[in-house]
């Protein structure tokens, strides 16, 4: 025979709802997901929950258990004292559809967004090979079973939904990564799109997204500091910028961020109150309010900028001594620095936890 163990459910839809009180019965090596099946069966039969493998691979049960995101499925009671009362709540960056479901369609809007793999024009499917070394490079974050709990436990749209248009969050990150790091991938411009497309400078590395992954992929050590570093070098690094101008290398995408079109985008950016553009230099109006909103269908892939060179192939030197810096700031121009207090976030999710 089991204990009664005493559980906390959010119960309700979009309109609103609260925390109900359950005792239900919890028998040895049982889940978090086993015991709401039993509540189901007992005194909840409508309580909405979503599952599917309950093996920890479909990433389907994914909701907050005492206050951490977790997968129900791979939660087990023994690790709660049996005096404790277990809260589960929906996931809270998300909009709620009934009980313990959420909306996350969101994320499906961003894996639109992402440019897809592109195999060199010049090999057939088939012809496809790579050393073992360079696979094992992004073979890490293919472990990926897209529970979204990285997306939720991020700050950055967690507390700020404002920042959902131009924020993909850690989960498309490691997907630009991985392609990045792809020997196969033609595509030349995966860091500066996640940078002036998918928000990556919104990115301050708190390492919340790496503490909750279910299958322990090193989110921010292996996928997005890489990816930053790669970025600061080709933006920011004076010896790399110098030698980008010398030789014509530069990979600055065309943006209405860093491009100096007065139309188009940036201008219906400015009607926007002021929220810099995500349309991908498309510089139309009807592209930058879609991309404002979340969804861009008509992207325009960013391209490399022209070199700053006279009629003669020549740089001016006035190039050399610009009085502005090389690239634009990742936040983006509208934002002023120092930030106000009130826009600042230091919470943690271990912040209140006894230290040892």
């Amino acid at each position: 025979m089991g204990t009664k163990r005493p559980f906390r459910i959010w119960r309700g839809d979009e309109t609103g709802g609260d925390l109900q009180d359950y005792t239900v019965e919890v028998n040895e090596g049982e889940v978090v997901l086993d015991v709401i099946h039993r509540l189901q069966a007992t005194d909840a039969p409508d309580l909405a929950c979503r599952w599917n493998c309950k093996a920890g691979k479909c990433g389907s049960c994914s909701m907050e258990i005492n206050g951490k995101p977790r997968l129900s499925c791979m939660t087990r009671m023994s690790t709660f004292e049996e005096t404790e009362t277990v809260t589960v709540t929906p996931l809270r960056t998300f909009p709620v559809i009934r009980d313990l479901v959420t909306d996350v369609s969101f994320n499906y809007e961003k894996a639109r967004e992402t440019p897809a793999f592109a195999p060199p024009a010049d090999l057939a499917p088939g012809e496809y090979r790579m050393q073992q070394v360079d696979v094992e490079r992004s073979q890490e974050f293919r472990k990926c079973i897209e529970c979204f709990l990285c997306q939720n436990v991020c700050h950055v749209i967690r507390d700020h939904e404002e920042n959902k248009p131009a924020f993909s969050g850690p989960r498309f990150f490691i997907r630009a990564s991985e392609l990045d790091m792809h020997p196969l991938d033609a595509k030349p411009d995966r860091k500066e799109y996640a940078q002036a497309e998918m928000g990556l400078g919104f990115c301050n590395i708190t390492k919340c997204c790496t503490e909750v992954c279910p299958e322990h992929i090193k989110i921010t050590d292996n996928g997005i500091i890489p990816m930053k570093e790669r970025v600061v070098d080709r933006r920011y690094d004076p010896l790399v910028w110098l030698g980008s101008k010398i030789f014509r290398r530069g990979q600055v995408p065309q943006t209405s961020v860093t491009s100096g079109h007065s139309s188009g985008a940036a201008t219906a950016s400015a009607a926007h109150g002021g929220v810099h553009s995500h349309a991908g230099g498309s510089h139309d109006t009807a592209a930058e309010r879609q991309a404002q909103q979340g969804v861009n269908w008509h992207r325009e892939v960013p391209h490399p900028t022209a070199p700053a060179v006279d009629a003669n192939g020549k740089l001016p030197l006035t190039e050399l001594t610009f009085d502005k810096p090389a690239a634009p700031s990742p936040f983006g121009d509208d934002v002023t620095f120092p930030l106000p207090p009130e826009h600042l976030n230091f919470a943690h999710p271990q912040q209140d936890e006894p230290k040892h």
